[in-house]
Order: C-alpha cells, then structure tokens, then sequence
C-alpha cells in the first residue's frame, strides 16, 4: 500500500511526462490526460491487483479498459511507471514505428494495452465482453473501464449501459470523466449531457460521485466504495468530478488544450509547477 504522498508524488511525476511527451513531438492530447492522472495513480498503484507479466487473457487479473483512447498520455505514463514497460520508452511517444501511437493499438504489442481505443464509444462494450468472460470463468477480479463525458454522446455507450444492466453484469466499474469539456467547447454547449446519474440509474446502474475527482484521497475512497457496491446484481458507475489540465494552472478551466502541444516557454512553466519526483525518462 502507498501513502498519500506516494501516490502525490507519482502523479507529479506523470504530469511531468505527459507535457515533456506532448511537447516532443508537438501532437498529443494533455488536456484531459492531467485531469485523469490522480485517478489512474490510485487505480494502478492502489487498488487494482494484476501482474506486469502481461498475458492478453488477464485470468484471475483485475482488468482496465481505456475508452477515451487520446488520452494516452497519461496512460502509457502510468503504465510505464507501475512496472510494464521501461520508462525510458516515454521518449518514443508518437515517433514513428513506436508501440506508443498517438492512440493505444495492440498490433505493437505493448504490454499493458488490451484494446485499441482511437475511435470513441466503444470501449464499454469491449469491457462488458471481458467482465462477462471472467464470471463465466469462474474468475473474481473485477473489470474497469474509464470514457470521456463528451464520449457518451456516441450512441453505441448507450446500448452497452442498457446491455450491462440488462444481463447484471455486476463485477464491472466503468469511471465517466466529468470534466464537462471536449474538444470544441463546454459538453454543455457542444452537446448538453442533462443529468448523468439519473440518466444511469434509469437505465439500472448504482451510480455514485467523487465530487474532488482529481484529490488522491477522495479516489481512494471512491474507488473503495465502488468495489464494495459490486456483486449486488448491477453494473457500477463513478461519476468522477475531475479538472481538465488539473496539476498546470494556465490549462485549467478551459477546453483549449483538449488537444494542444505546450511551446517551450510553456513546458518550462509546466514543469517549473511540478518539480521532478522519481526521475525523468
């Protein structure tokens, strides 16, 4: 187990390679990647039991999906840093040949990476499939999944919310982002969302909220909620209240880096505000 300032210290670090990634090849997405970081810190580094001997089955594993596939950053800087593949691998972040694309592929074989996620909206259906493989196995981990507010406005996530419910695909949390940012705008102006948590209670969900989605110990608590909540019959949803660009204060509070590369000026300031923890790739 990790303490708070661990884990504190890690996602200081992760934020350091997500804009140092971003920055190097002037493409990637930075935005959403920090306002998930606290979350996949604790996912990873707390609460999810698995191996970095990566097998694609991930029998008697804890299982994470990642939907919201431009947020790779962040993901492959966790990844990389709970053990599956060496750090220094970072520096590759979108160079040719990499196994670390823009968007997570499995063709690379990078170890960690279970499904590809460039197209939105699909990766509950793939977790649901995963989750209902583990109980018809006779394995007890769980299955988590992580998309993005704006992602649900893709209707295939709404036929996978009616299906999960429908057949009590209850070893399974799916985490929405509710940054209420996307690429072009607020979700509200792009697309109003309404009311998230009725919306999945209708539809025969436990729902619950971590109001301060980007606070270390908030997630823990969430997250320790969540699997306690699992096995009564219904599939879990976490509404997780996070910061788009959480941990730089001149990306917070705005969609413009849903999608932007730092200048330098920029990155230098980025990492004057997060001073280097575990060492740099």
């Amino acid at each position: 187990m990790s303490t708070t300032q661990q884990l504190q210290d890690f996602a200081q670090q992760v934020r350091r390679d997500i804009v140092r990634m971003v920055h190097a090849v002037k493409s990637g997405h930075p935005g959403g990647s920090l306002g998930c970081n606290e979350f996949l810190t604790v996912l990873f580094q707390e609460v999810m039991e698995y191996s970095t001997d990566f097998k694609m089955d991930g029998i008697n594993e804890d299982l994470f999906f990642l939907s919201n596939g431009h947020i790779s950053p962040v993901y492959y800087s966790v990844l990389a840093r709970s053990g599956y593949f060496p750090v220094k691998e970072l520096a590759t972040f979108r160079i040719l040949n990499t196994r670390l694309q823009g968007h997570p592929t499995t063709h690379e074989g990078l170890p960690g990476v279970r499904i590809a996620s460039g197209s939105l909206g699909q990766g509950m259906s793939v977790a649901l499939g995963a989750a209902q493989a583990k109980k018809l196995n006779g394995d007890t981990k769980l299955v988590y999944s992580l998309h993005g507010d704006g992602e649900l406005q893709e209707g295939q996530n709404w036929e996978a919310i009616m299906y999960a419910a429908g057949k009590n695909v209850d070893n399974y949390i799916a985490t929405i982002d509710y940054n209420g940012q996307q690429i072009d705008g607020s979700t509200d102006q792009v697309m109003p969302m309404g009311d998230l948590k009725a919306k999945f209670e209708a539809f025969g969900w436990i729902v619950l909220d971590i109001e301060k989605g980007n606070d270390i110990e908030s997630i823990k608590n969430g997250l320790a909620e969540a699997k306690s909540l699992t096995g009564q019959g219904k599939p879990v949803c976490i509404l997780l209240h996070s910061e788009m660009g959480n941990g730089i204060d001149f990306m917070m509070h705005t969609h413009a880096w849903h999608g932007k590369a730092p200048s330098d000026e920029q990155l230098e300031e980025a990492l004057r505000q997060n001073p280097e923890t575990l060492g740099d790739y």
